[in-house]
């Protein structure tokens, strides 16, 4: 093109750009959120914050032919509405109403208390009785079978309400407030990706990353070896860090406070939304020891007298009336007096344990508020620190546990078994869980525990919201009926942005949630949630201007359900009256309860709870339930050297069946060791692995037993093939087999495994290829240090 032709297109395609300023008045805004930026901020136009990501508005052409002759039109950019607040979400994992110092529990968490003293607590506050449904609805807005979220992304199947798949339709709280212009950060657990999702190969559209937040340092699962965490940075597995003394409740404090300061240098204009959110005080209960030295005989006087010395507390701090009675304990849970001495030993350590990690919880987590603090920042953050995601954790079952795996599997733990480990519970050779009745205590005033949806000892957590410039109330108590799908609507009207109708081009399902801002400056305004389902796996209830009627389908120490569904025994209580459910009101107001259970199954058609589905090993099964599954069908799968974190859930499942693992490897002159490939670790799980120039197969029982089938001669340099062939002895779960070790098609080993793992190998470990991540799966090779010398070029298993 000559000059003469380039002057005259230029000139062509930006005709009317001067009529921009005069245009710009024309823009209109047709949201809730009627706001002129200047130009410093963005510019001189009016955002409609009700489609997000918010629209650039078109320019006219500029005619200017020089740019030193023209005056740019201002920069695009959304920003946060003036004065909108930092946000901070602390979330605990598996804390009881009962448990926090603050609500008159005995583990002593003074950054709570001191929050409280400055703030607001909050008294009547409810989450779903599980982890993965409560943090889908606290991160959306909506209920937790809207979310598809109807129980733990493990468990999920083909049914509408329970897919683990969160809909293009429920935006997350994190991505309505990145593109109103906050920083955001997640930190800690996330267990709301699709199981099947988790994998190199995404998709990601429901990571962390992928769901709002800007950044993300944390694990994707339900839990974590504290000591030896499976981390994710971003979309990226990162190796777990091998300091001494390493601990991820630090680790993740570190992280928080990294970001901050990041984010408050570099972008001092922008507001931050925080999530944090540890995983501590879940299973595995592990703390240092000095945290559980604090506790030292603070429990000896087991867990029928910690129940009536928390009420005594609740009501002198007034988080409970006067006059609340205890709630009857669970039938199964035995009394204090009727144990053993080994059994009171055992459980008292254990209860030790979990007080300290909680302490030690909430004292990171004050590492992060006195980092915001030291900003200038939290006077203007707006925090909600959430004592639990669900009641207290009964899984332990009756005697606790020294390896959680062992519940997964059926294997029970006695109580001697579990002594021989006292002094290593809590730490990084255990994988410790409390005994049941701990959890019941945790869950003062009230009967139940996690898992038993309705009842407000599953459902009932303490919160403590905090934020000075906007509540001049102080260490004042609110018992408002709230939800913690009610978060997120708080946060939205106390940073003056409209609920989105449209966000990434879909339309958008209603926002179910009702603030609690009204709150914040009236202790007596009357409340404006009057109605709240709940389901988790069968166990139901139904919340209706101040009564409540719930059913137990199932405890969660139960193997199978009470009765089916229409059997169900319902119970009633007027909580309006009975703060701790005490008095169960069905025979006599049999009306009222009927009224109450028609309404459940109106919410339930509303909320696509139905149908209920009470099953759980089969659950675990993805063919069976039909959820998506990366190996349905397969009977092969083939990975590389570096493929690292694969769980359960993405890799092929051996267990309960002949199989074989075949590597073909190149082994240098100087000769190779270390891992070729490994599944799960110290707790459970196998390795194929070479040592001393010998390659060995490993079966690890659980931590309990470990089976070897070791080559007798060494490797030779050069390119090999080393097979391990496992023949399944059959006639159920979980039995033995016999092994055969080749190399290059010549036998070199063969051995017996005399018991395998028939349900699961670890809920935070995966398969690793070229090394053995987190802990080790054997004690011939050490955990950071194992990576294979040699070369791998692939590794096949192949199901018989």
């Amino acid at each position: 093109m000559n000059p003469r032709s380039l002057i005259y297109s230029a000139c062509v395609c930006v005709a009317g750009l001067a009529l921009y300023f005069a245009n710009d008045s024309q823009l209109t805004n047709q949201g809730q959120a009627q706001e002129k930026q200047t130009p410093g901020e963005a510019g001189p136009y009016v955002l409609d914050r009700t489609q997000l990501p918010i629209p650039e508005p078109k320019l006219a052409p500029i005619t200017t032919l020089d740019a030193r002759n023209a005056k740019a039109p201002p920069q695009f950019q959304v920003t946060a509405p003036k004065g909108a607040p930092n946000v901070l979400i602390v979330l605990i994992d598996d804390m009881g109403f009962g448990q926090s110092s603050a609500f008159g529990g005995p583990v002593h968490m003074p950054t709570l208390e001191r929050l409280a003293k400055n703030g607001l607590k909050y008294n009547k506050f409810h989450t779903t009785a599980l982890c993965s449904p409560t943090r889908a609805a606290l991160l959306s807005g909506r209920n937790h079978h809207v979310c598809n979220m109807g129980s733990i992304t493990e468990t999920a199947t083909a049914f509408p309400g329970q897919t683990g798949k969160r809909p293009d339709s429920v935006a997350p709280l994190a991505e309505m407030l990145r593109l109103n212009g906050y920083s955001t950060a997640a930190f800690g657990k996330s267990h709301e990706t699709a199981a099947w999702e988790v994998s190199p190969s995404g998709p990601t559209d429901r990571w962390p990353t992928r769901s709002g937040f800007d950044h993300f340092y944390g694990f994707i699962g339900g839990e974590a070896n504290q000591w030896a965490p499976g981390l994710y940075e971003g979309l990226n597995k990162i190796e777990t860090p091998n300091a001494p003394g390493y601990h991820l409740m630090t680790d993740l404090a570190n992280q928080a406070i990294r970001w901050t300061n990041s984010q408050k240098s570099l972008t001092p204009h922008k507001p931050f939304f925080t999530y944090f959110a540890p995983g501590a005080t879940h299973a595995p209960h592990h703390v240092p020891k000095e945290w559980i030295a604090k506790y030292k005989g603070q429990f000896d006087q087991g867990w029928d007298k910690l129940r009536e010395e928390t009420l005594a507390r609740q009501i002198k701090l007034g988080v409970v009336p006067a006059g609340t009675k205890l709630a009857r304990k669970p039938e199964a849970i035995k009394d204090w007096d009727q144990l053993s001495a080994d059994e009171k030993k055992l459980f008292a350590r254990q209860m030790e344990i979990f007080a300290g990690f909680g302490e030690y919880a909430d004292y990171e987590a004050g590492r992060l508020i006195q980092a915001i603090e030291d900003l200038g920042q939290l006077d203007n953050t707006l925090v909600f620190y959430i004592v639990g995601d669900n009641g207290a954790s009964a899984e332990g079952t009756m005697n606790g546990l020294f390896n959680e795996a062992t519940y997964f599997n059926g294997v029970p733990e006695s109580v001697a078994e579990i002594l021989k480990h006292y002094d290593e519970l809590g730490g990084p050779n255990s994988y410790p869980h409390y005994a049941a009745g701990w959890a019941v205590a945790g869950d003062t005033p009230f009967t139940w525990t996690k898992q038993v949806a309705g009842s407000y000892g599953g459902t009932r957590n303490g919160m403590v919201v905090h934020w000075p410039q906007g509540i001049a109330a102080k260490g004042e108590l609110r018992s408002q009926w709230h939800h913690v799908i009610d978060i997120a609507p708080t946060i939205l009207e106390a940073a003056q942005l409209p609920e989105p109708k449209v966000v990434n081009t879909t339309p958008q399902t209603p926002i179910e949630g009702v603030s609690l801002l009204y709150t914040f400056a009236d202790a007596t305004a009357q409340d404006r949630r009057k109605t709240q389902y709940f389901e988790i796996f069968g166990n139901r209830g139904i919340y209706h201007d101040g009564w409540l009627a719930h059913t137990v389908h199932k405890a969660p120490w139960e193997a199978k359900v009470r009765h089916p569904f229409l059997e169900d025994t319902w119970e009633l209580y007027h909580v309006d009256e009975d703060f701790s459910s005490a008095n169960d009101l069905a025979a006599q107001n049999p009306a009222k309860l009927k009224e109450l259970q028609e309404l459940f199954l109106k919410e339930a058609l509303k909320y696509t709870v139905l149908p209920l589905d009470d099953r759980m090993l089969e659950r675990l099964n993805a063919t069976l339930v039909g959820r998506p599954d990366l190996m349905a069908g397969r009977k092969s799968l083939t990975v590389y050297e570096g493929m690292t974190g694969m769980s359960e859930n993405v890799f092929i499942n051996t267990k309960n069946q002949s199989h074989s693992i075949t590597a073909d490897v190149e082994i240098p002159t100087t000769g190779a060791s270390g891992v070729i490939v490994a599944q799960a670790g110290r707790f459970g799980g196998w390795s194929l692995y070479v040592k001393d120039g010998k390659p060995t197969y490993a079966y690890n029982f659980l931590g309990l037993r470990t089976d070897k089938v070791a080559a007798t001669k060494p490797l030779l340099p050069g390119k090999a093939t080393i097979r391990f062939e496992f023949t399944y002895d059959g006639g159920g779960f979980g039995k033995g087999g016999q092994g055969v070790l080749l190399v290059n098609g010549e036998k070199v080993g063969e051995g017996r495994i005399e018991r395998t793992q028939g349900f699961i190998f670890s809920a935070d470990e995966g398969a690793d290829v070229g090394q053995d991540g987190e802990t080790p799966v054997s004690d011939d090779y050490q955990a950071g240090n194992n990576k294979f010398t040699g070369k791998i070029r692939q590794v096949t298993v192949d199901l018989k």
